[in-house]
């Protein structure tokens, strides 16, 4: 039994908090999406699964939800994936709302495409929430494409329920009922693509690619800040008493005790922990040490013999400190610039083997993650907002799929001034994350040798 919860421990605690952490992050995605007036169809704690738990929004129609995949989460943004044939989506758009029902063979029949052709189109108006798909018996959702399309129900203007407070809900029409745009098909094209992450401009997208980023560090900031003002940090005292022995240490062999105050080492008068380690740091290893300690009101001498032990086995005793919010944000600060500075250092041939090998993989986390819990709330949480840290830096990597790496697609389309091809971006993806599966797996060897093995 216990070797059972020694599995799911790790796998609980590191779940909970990967996937908490990871939610966040697709929060912010979701939050700027809509600040900058992006569709947003699904939003979700897990990952994709017809298998869920789900509200869906009146206000803004975003389906709200829990799936039973419990590694991470995900933010449906409309228009993130490449564009296909605007000619053949333009037609397509119409052609479902002017029909309201109909089949991907009816329209490629009708437009004289092909049936992929049509299909691709499909889809791609499904994504931006202009139309919706509609499964017949035996089509999954998320297993299969649709073969069957409805318009979306929309109001005088053309707006959805997507597209939050400015659509008139007691106005609109039905999904799958017809609907005839009062503007041309290229308009109405237009108009659907401008709701998307695809039709917005430089700025709105790099705000929403690095809106996740951002919450990370800003979450991870306020929660480390919180914890330092609320539950306090220990902190090292600097008097001559002894905090804590360490077990079978020569200092304990001696008989020296947690709360004992020493006045000497070797005959010198000593009156902070900083002059008791000064004054040992001078002894020679090989010799006896002599140590005067007051016990209950009266002075012992006691004898420590190194015998070649590297500690002398005693540390300061501490103290809780409650920071106040300049303290809590400098401490704080100070994590933040270390965890940006080993990403940095991930980059620099020099010392990228260096980084990788005090860097951890997900089996790491968890192991990491149900010791932090076992040692309770605050460094539970406290790791959770160092980590948050990492994955907000790691995700601004110039790294395709990563969220920098898609920024960085973004600069060289806004420089060149037209769009990188899908094939040149879809590779890059597929050596990105070939890339981070190699990462993996030297990382999660080293895990398996330092937490299992």
């Amino acid at each position: 039994m216990e070797a059972i919860l020694g599995i799911i421990r790790p796998l609980f605690w590191g779940l909970l908090m990967l996937s908490v952490l990871v939610f966040v992050h697709e929060g912010g995605h979701f939050l700027a999406s809509r600040a900058v007036g992006v569709r947003v169809t699904e939003f979700f704690l897990g990952l994709p699964c017809r298998f869920n738990l789900h509200h869906v929004s009146k206000r803004i129609g975003t389906k709200f939800g829990v799936t039973p995949l419990l590694l991470g989460g995900y933010a449906m943004v409309c228009g993130m994936e490449p564009e296909g044939d605007a000619g053949v989506a333009t037609r397509v758009l119409s052609a479902v709302h002017r029909y309201g029902t109909v089949g991907v063979e009816e329209l490629a029949e009708e437009l004289g495409v092909t049936e992929d052709e049509a299909m691709e189109a499909c889809v791609q108006l499904a994504d931006w929430g202009s139309i919706a798909p509609v499964y017949a018996e035996g089509e999954k959702p998320g297993v299969y494409y649709a073969t069957t399309y409805a318009a979306m129900p929309r109001d005088a203007a053309g707006d959805t329920m997507y597209d939050g407070r400015r659509f008139r809900r007691d106005a609109a029409t039905s999904e799958g009922e017809v609907w005839e745009p009062p503007m041309s098909a290229e308009a109405f094209y237009a108009q659907e693509r401008s709701r998307t992450y695809a039709g917005k401009g430089f700025w709105a997208r790099a705000f929403i690619l690095v809106a996740g980023v951002a919450v990370n560090l800003l979450s991870g900031f306020l929660l480390l800040m919180s914890i330092y003002m609320i539950v306090g940090v220990n902190v090292s005292v600097d008097v001559n008493q002894v905090g804590a022995v360490q077990a079978d240490s020569p200092a304990a062999a001696a008989g020296i005790e947690a709360g004992d105050t020493i006045t000497a080492v070797n005959g010198t008068e000593v009156d902070s922990f900083t002059a008791i380690s000064s004054v040992l740091a001078g002894c020679d290893p090989a010799e006896p040490i002599s140590v005067t300690v007051e016990r209950g009101g009266s002075e012992q001498n006691l004898s420590v013999n190194l015998d070649g032990a590297s500690m002398f086995g005693i540390s300061a005793p501490v103290e809780t400190v409650h920071l106040n919010p300049v303290q809590a944000a400098t401490v704080t600060w100070g994590y933040v610039s270390m965890t940006a500075d080993s990403i940095v250092q991930l980059l620099n041939p020099q010392h990228t083997m260096e980084v990788l090998d005090n860097s951890t993989s997900v089996v790491g986390i968890m192991a990491l993650s149900a010791e932090a819990a076992s040692a309770g709330a605050a460094t539970y949480l406290t790791f959770a907002a160092l980590i948050s840290f990492s994955l907000g830096f790691m995700n601004l990597l110039p790294i395709p799929p990563l969220d920098g790496g898609k920024l960085v697609i973004e600069i060289i389309q806004a420089i060149i001034r037209r769009p990188v091809p899908a094939k040149v971006q879809a590779a890059l993806s597929y050596v990105g994350v070939g890339l981070f599966i190699l990462l993996f797996i030297y990382m999660l060897r080293a895990d398996l040798i330092r937490f299992v093995l």
